[in-house]
């Protein structure tokens, strides 16, 4: 179309600006704060490990308890999911939890002629990669009935956090200690966000009730262990739910915008092979 045919009538200013509401970003936002909040609980459990004083069997316990207690959200959250998924799931989670326990003793010399201080740098650096490049709109394992795959930065980020449980657990005292340890991590890792996100999917209300249960709890444990923690935690959650969205509400006010009829046209059809 010719520059000089067009009117002030045709254009149009920020037509496609959102209209958003504080109290819906804020709620939105909540389930970025999961994965900080997750992080944190497994840093616990890491640090008391590693302290001694969570023992094999209370770690085994609580690998058992996820376990199952995974399993029973995926059956109540995922509609009409039959019985032979089920049973692949459980399969697969056998095969998984055997050729982990077999490695186990790889990995339990795996930073042998590594010094102390390079594992924990390296750690700290891992999981601070994991919180950066997260999908915190989806799964990197792929739920029932979902079309799209997981990216290549979520994939990463999951490769970050297995390499740092790894590095955890090669400095334990014993190789069941190793594999408890590491089978925490990965359910709490991979298995974890799937279970939030059918839970998201499922219902919205139940998501939040158990977001604000796991930021409670794991404010609770962290003040417990540490007040500074506590403090940027915190700090980090009220960052999160609540500044974060107030900006994004405020932005919006700035954004400009103009569309018009030489505006490149856009294919309305989903065409797919």
């Amino acid at each position: 179309m010719d520059s000089e045919n067009i009117s002030p009538q045709d254009m149009i200013m920020n037509a496609n600006v959102v209209k958003r509401n504080l109290l819906k970003a804020m709620l939105d936002s909540v389930s970025i704060s999961q994965y900080p909040c997750v992080v944190a609980l497994v840093i616990l459990v890491w640090t008391n490990t590693l302290n001694a004083t969570l023992n094999e069997r209370s770690l085994m316990i609580l690998d058992i308890g996820l376990l199952g207690s995974g399993f029973f959200l995926l059956l109540i959250t995922v509609e009409m999911m039959s019985v032979t998924p089920l049973l692949n799931y459980i399969l697969k989670m056998a095969f998984f939890i055997t050729g982990l326990y077999i490695l186990s003793p790889i990995y339990y010399t795996f930073t042998r002629s590594i010094s102390s201080d390079s594992v924990w740098s390296r750690t700290a650096s891992l999981i601070i990669l994991h919180l950066f490049l997260p999908n915190y709109s989806g799964s990197t394992v792929r739920a029932p009935g979902a079309l799209e795959n997981s990216s290549l930065m979520s994939n990463v980020s999951l490769n970050a956090s297995v390499v740092a449980s790894l590095l955890i657990a090669s400095r334990l005292l014993s190789r069941f200690y190793v594999f408890a340890v590491v089978l925490f991590s990965l359910q709490v890792f991979l298995f974890a966000p799937l279970v939030t996100y059918c839970m998201k999917r499922y219902s919205y209300r139940l998501h939040l009730c158990f977001s604000f249960s796991l930021m409670a709890l794991t404010l609770a444990l962290v003040h417990s262990l540490h007040r500074l923690i506590f403090v940027l935690l915190l700090a980090v959650l009220v960052f999160v739910n609540v500044i974060c969205p107030y900006w994004l509400i405020r932005i919006q006010e700035y954004k400009f915008e103009i569309n018009g009829p030489w505006d490149e046209a856009k294919n309305c059809f989903d065409i797919r092979d």
